[in-house]
């Protein structure tokens, strides 16, 4: 009578197996059973007549300006707004005016996060605002340098920052792309302003 023999080898086979037959390879079942990941990490997809560029939102560091965000994307404010604003090696800005350089209604002003420790990085996103630090509302920027003179030094005017709330995780090929358009006076803005239209077709949750 043959013996069954059990060997080394066919225990580690059995392990991998039942390991895999338990790891979730469709991302839907991941996001279903990690609720968290998805929470605090929210994509964004931004549609544009350039190409397309997904964010990672940071809703754990920047609540309040993750969900203002996401408030506007939800509600449709981006779509066919324009990136207005551009200037090659520092940034791209956006999410204020219609293509015919309307400006788009905004709710209330939101609290200045950028002491959260995020920093204006290359690829990251950020609110805009006027000089005054806490109001900001539905306009955004894309970093394309190291504009470390925008982080947080204090709680100061002038010393406050513009608060990150997130970064480019796809389509960064594209952000540099909208960076090199030519720009001038266009609309109500006498420069920075693109000569040909960057319009952002539509921003749509991928994930949350």
């Amino acid at each position: 009578m043959k013996k069954n023999l059990i060997t080394f080898g066919s225990v580690v086979a059995l392990l991998g197996a039942l390991l895999f037959s338990i790891v979730p390879t469709d991302p839907a079942i991941a996001k279903e059973q990690n609720p968290t990941l998805a929470a605090d990490s929210p994509l964004v997809a931004l549609v544009t007549n350039r190409g397309t560029i997904t964010l990672k939102l940071d809703a754990v560091r920047a609540p309040n300006s993750v969900k203002n965000f996401l408030d506007y994307v939800n509600k449709g404010h981006y779509n066919n707004t324009l990136f207005h604003r551009v200037i090659a090696g520092f940034m791209v800005q956006g999410g204020g005016f219609s293509p015919d350089f309307e400006k788009r209604a905004t709710a209330a002003a939101i609290n200045n996060e950028a002491d959260n420790g995020l920093k204006n990085l290359p690829g990251s996103i950020a609110m805009a605002r006027t000089g005054a630090p806490h109001s900001a509302t539905a306009q955004f920027f894309i970093n394309t340098a190291n504009n470390r003179f925008l982080n947080h030094t204090n709680k100061s005017q002038r010393g406050w920052g513009y608060t990150v709330f997130g970064k480019v995780v796809d389509g960064i090929e594209v952000v540099a792309q909208i960076e090199q358009t030519p720009t001038g006076a266009s609309g109500p803005f006498h420069k920075d302003a693109p000569l040909k239209a960057v319009i952002i077709e539509s921003a749509t949750v991928i994930s949350q």
